[in-house]
């Protein structure tokens, strides 16, 4: 973690800082609250430990200036004085712990590791309260009759006891991500972070740094010094979302932390370790990747010690049904309505439909119908017209369809099939704005 010692006894400093610095902490320091007030503006640190005597200024006085500054911040008050009432008086103002003078290299250990766990919890509290919000993935895993599904479930069950390094393929929208996080849940990680990186969604040098973190100064912009994605995964999982997108300057980086857990951060020589199981997914064809000159081999074999493919939904039928029906029945809990499911001719518009969006293009379609819904059973006419007329898979076949029905169906699929407008723009062709500006006069 990043840490800052606040205290004017140098010696305090130097004795603090070496132990910190051996348990592969980064130390900054500040003698007053000026000095700890610049470092927090200038920085992001994770910890703090605070003097409650600084020369003439009182520590106790500064902890509130200090969690203004830095909310998330641990503060740690030492002091040589102590007593009941100022320990009191710390922990009511909000700091973390109380340490008195004279201490020792374990009690600094044991306190920074509490500070860790802490941070680790409230990882997992958002995660759990994310999973609140959204449909849950294990049930939605659980729900297939699909005998190759199952059997993928399976292998991906035994994985997640090891360490090994997954590569998940499949087209866009089948639910890597969620087989992904389903993975770390099933592990002995389960307990630590699970960490996404989008890897299309920023720049090169962007993300780079949303990786392995940056110093102050490393790059125009570079007000801060922060710790990337890498470290907030440690001892945890990372799961690097569309692999294949990632530029090709970044991938021996990504191969020094496969192979030796090790990293450095954007601007900064000194070497950092992470405990990090890696988990990949992509709906590229790596090998042709590699062939292309735009994918390390190295790196894929690294990547893909364990292989799973996800199956797109049109070859997994029997499940069309169960993960609808799951996913009415999500929402409707979390909207208050009562939709006991789809009408028969729904239920065969549903089952009869090719899917090119897989599983994320299902949650729409259902997610629409549900606003639309007007009785106790989702009808076809809350189902888009692709689904409920049959509209032909491609404008090309021709049909009794206008083309401003066409090209609606057309980026109505394109959309549900994306994760981003700007991902839909480009496979569209059109610029993002003109996507908006259509977006907006076909009421999508």
């Amino acid at each position: 973690m990043n840490v800052l010692i606040i205290d004017d006894d140098l010696g305090i400093r130097e004795t603090l800082g070496m132990a910190l610095t051996t348990l592969g902490h980064s130390v900054s320091t500040a003698v007053n609250r000026a000095a700890a007030e610049k470092r927090l503006r200038q920085e992001s640190f994770e910890v703090a430990f605070l003097d409650i005597r600084l020369g003439a200024e009182n520590g106790l006085d500064l902890l509130p200036d200090l969690l203004r500054l830095s909310p998330r911040l641990a503060v740690i008050v030492i002091t040589a004085y102590s007593s009941v009432e100022s320990a009191v008086l710390a922990i009511q103002r909000g700091a973390f712990d109380y340490l008195p003078k004279p201490f020792k290299p374990a009690q600094i250990a044991q306190l920074v590791e509490r500070v860790a766990k802490t941070r680790q919890l409230e990882v997992r509290i958002s995660d759990l309260e994310g999973q609140l919000i959204r449909p849950g993935g294990e049930v939605e895993m659980q729900a297939t009759v699909d005998p190759a599904m199952k059997q993928l479930l399976e292998i991906a069950t035994k994985t997640a006891a090891s360490n090994a390094s997954i590569l998940i393929s499949g087209e866009s929208g089948t639910g890597k991500s969620v087989l992904a996080r389903q993975i770390h849940r099933w592990s002995a990680r389960a307990r630590e972070p699970f960490i996404t990186v989008s890897c299309p969604s920023l720049s090169r040098e962007l993300l780079e740094s949303e990786l392995f973190g940056h110093v102050k100064g490393a790059f125009t912009g570079a007000i801060a010094s922060t710790w990337g994605k890498v470290a907030a995964a440690d001892r945890g999982t990372l799961f690097l979302d569309e692999i294949g997108e990632l530029p090709l300057e970044i991938q021996p980086k990504l191969l020094r932390l496969l192979q030796e857990r090790e990293y450095e951060r954007v601007g900064e020589a000194k070497i950092h370790m992470a405990d990090v199981r890696i988990i990949a997914a992509t709906n590229r064809d790596l090998k042709k990747s590699v062939a292309a000159g735009i994918f390390r081999e190295d790196l894929l074999y690294r990547l893909d010690v364990m292989s799973l493919r996800m199956p797109a939904l049109r070859e997994r039928p029997g499940d069309i049904l169960p993960l609808a029906e799951n996913q009415l029945r999500q929402l409707t809990r979390q909207s208050g309505q009562v939709l006991t499911g789809f009408t028969e001719s729904a239920r065969h518009a549903l089952q009869r439909y090719a899917w090119p969006g897989n599983i994320r293009e299902l949650r729409n379609v259902v997610e629409r119908a549900t606003i639309l819904a007007v009785g106790e059973l989702v009808d076809v006419a809350q189902l888009p017209v692709a689904i409920s007329e049959g509209l032909p898979s491609s404008p090309f076949l021709g049909g009794e369809y206008s083309a401003e029905e066409i090209e609606a169906e057309h980026i109505r699929r394109v959309l549900a099939r994306t994760e981003s407008l700007q991902e839909a723009a480009d496979l569209l062709k059109m610029d993002r704005k003109t996507l908006l500006r259509k977006r907006k006069e076909l009421n999508l």
